[in-house]
């Protein structure tokens, strides 16, 4: 863990000046504090002389509320910038990894602790250890060099025993540092058992299993309150030791500027002034501790964000051949040439030596169950990138055989990757025969729907997707198994639905059901070891 990693603000960009401010206002909160202390040490001084109490108390007073302007300005620039920052990691990384294949994307449930838990640890860290990192890099300085105009004695004191504060924090934070990762693989453990546990719900409430697994996740969750108690447990006697730590220290100044007024070798106001400057020195660096503590899930989080952000694509497979070229100059075709796919950690190829050549019109893709026709749909989308060989489609618009509906309305779920109007939304429900049942339901259109489309059936949200199909303009239509949910006329509506598009699009569909084989303009068999192209 790195206290301040620089490449924040490069993919971060909004965050360079919410940084930048808070800086700013940690060299002027130095300054104020130093000031305050002058002027606090010339009022004693004054008030036990007898001298003018106006000026001092004015400069005091002016001072102080200097300090507390600019105390309200860092904590609102410091919120901004934990804000900015998180938003600005997480639209990063869920960027790069809906841009990228199926291969260069982390585990469900590593990405899903990483975009959610992880990144939201980021606040705190941006809100409150970056403005105290920069305290204590510009406050000790400031108190050193203004000890070393006033009473070299107490600088030399401090100078001696300063380094002590960042070298115990650095040996407990080296601790802290291995309790964290053992905390963050526990919550990864956690977050990755609970979203097994709830996409696999209903098959272990079928076999009577659920009771099961309650036990399980509560003893995973019994493991990450541990280590997140052993990490609290660690900040606080760290956070103590500091304490008494710089507490020795200012202690060590205050006696020997004490011993030197005795013997009259100092002023009043000097000795004032080194024992109000000296624990200013010391407690920017405490504060650094005592945060860093809080925000080591952040600062770890950050690290990792940044790893993965930083992990350039794999190098591209071989560029596809002229007559491929020239079929998709229109980017209407799909082309594969000795296409060869094997999953990760996984020795054999689900399809080997693949090639196909499709412009406009209707393919249907059949096969055996686990020959890789799916496969070849997300290749075809670019979510997957092949082991060997080539693929080249114009864009691309794939209907999975779950399709994604977010949470939200009808409409929203309608429209995504559209703009489309409302009238453009009915013809569309109307082509897959799903226009009389969204006008029934309450709110028509404007009907909310659970996470991944609760409340529709999955005959209704796979015709929403093909629905959300054809407002696409992309030219190369994919679906898979598009009718597996569906009855024999609702099917029937939605083949008459392919080939209409089929008249103006390139086509590819995956399916079990032999009846659209008859209406397809090629006909590929996919069994692993190749493909096999019929009309």
């Amino acid at each position: 863990m790195r206290p301040f990693d620089p490449r924040v603000l490069t993919v971060a960009p909004a965050a360079r000046r919410p940084v930048l401010l808070l800086a700013v206002v940690g060299v002027l909160q130095g300054a104020a504090t130093i000031g305050t202390a002058f002027a606090l040490a010339a009022l004693v001084v004054a008030v036990v002389g007898g001298a003018g109490l106006v000026a001092p108390a004015g400069w005091l007073a002016g001072l102080l509320v200097v300090r507390a302007a600019l105390g309200w300005a860092a904590e609102r620039t410091a919120a901004r910038a934990g804000v900015e920052v998180t938003a600005a990691l997480r639209s990063a990384l869920l960027r790069r990894w809906l841009t990228v294949p199926a291969e260069q994307r982390p585990d469900p449930d590593r990405g899903a602790t990483l975009a959610a838990q992880g990144v939201a640890a980021v606040e705190p860290y941006a809100a409150r250890f970056l403005p105290a990192l920069v305290a204590g890099a510009v406050v000790p300085v400031l108190a050193v060099a203004a000890l070393v105009w006033v009473d070299w004695v107490s600088a030399l004191v401090v100078v001696l025993t300063l380094p002590l504060l960042p070298l115990f924090a650095a040996l407990i934070g080296a601790a802290t540092r291995d309790e964290t990762d053992r905390r963050w693989a526990a919550l990864s453990a956690l977050a990755g058992h609970f979203v097994d546990v709830m996409r696999g719900l209903p098959t272990l409430v079928g076999y009577g299993r659920a009771g099961r697994q309650v036990e399980v996740v509560a003893e995973v969750s019994r493991q990450h309150r541990r280590a997140t108690m052993r990490t609290l447990r660690l900040a606080f006697m760290s956070s103590a030791a500091l304490e008494l730590l710089a507490s020795i220290s200012v202690a060590i100044v205050a006696v020997t500027v004490g011993l030197r007024l005795t013997h009259g070798t100092v002023t009043l106001q000097t000795g004032l002034l080194a024992i109000l400057l000296a624990p200013e020195a010391y407690w920017p660096i405490r504060r650094v501790g005592a945060e860093f503590h809080n925000a080591a899930d952040g600062a770890e989080a950050v690290a990792t964000v940044l790893e993965e952000l930083a992990t350039g694509p794999d190098s591209p497979v071989r560029g596809p051949s002229a007559r491929a070229d020239s079929l998709l100059a229109d980017e209407l075709g799909v082309a594969l040439e000795g296409v060869s796919y094997s999953y990760p950690g996984a020795s054999d190829h689900v399809l080997r030596d693949v090639s196909l050549t499709t412009g406009p019109g209707l393919t249907v893709v059949t096969g055996p169950s686990g020959g890789g026709k799916s496969t070849l749909l997300e290749l075809v989308a670019g979510l997957r990138t092949p082991t060997s060989g080539s693929v080249v489609s114009g864009p691309a618009h794939l209907v999975t055989q779950r399709p994604f509906l977010p949470a939200g309305t009808l409409r929203d779920a309608l429209r995504l990757g559209t703009d489309a109007s409302d009238d453009a939304l009915w013809e569309a429900l109307r082509a897959v025969g799903l226009e009389g049942f969204v006008a029934g339901l309450p709110h028509a259109l404007g009907t909310r729907l659970g996470d991944d489309g609760v409340g529709l059936s999955a005959g209704q949200r796979s015709r929403v997707a093909i629905a959300r199909a054809t407002l696409s303009v992309a030219p190369v239509l994919l679906v898979d198994e598009p009718t597996a949910h569906l009855d024999e006329a609702s099917s029937a509506r939605v083949h008459g639905l392919l080939r209409d598009l089929a008249d103006r699009r390139t086509v590819v569909v995956v399916t079990h059901r032999p009846e659209l084989v008859r209406f397809a303009d090629r006909h590929v068999v996919v069994a692993g070891t190749g493909a096999e192209v019929h009309g």
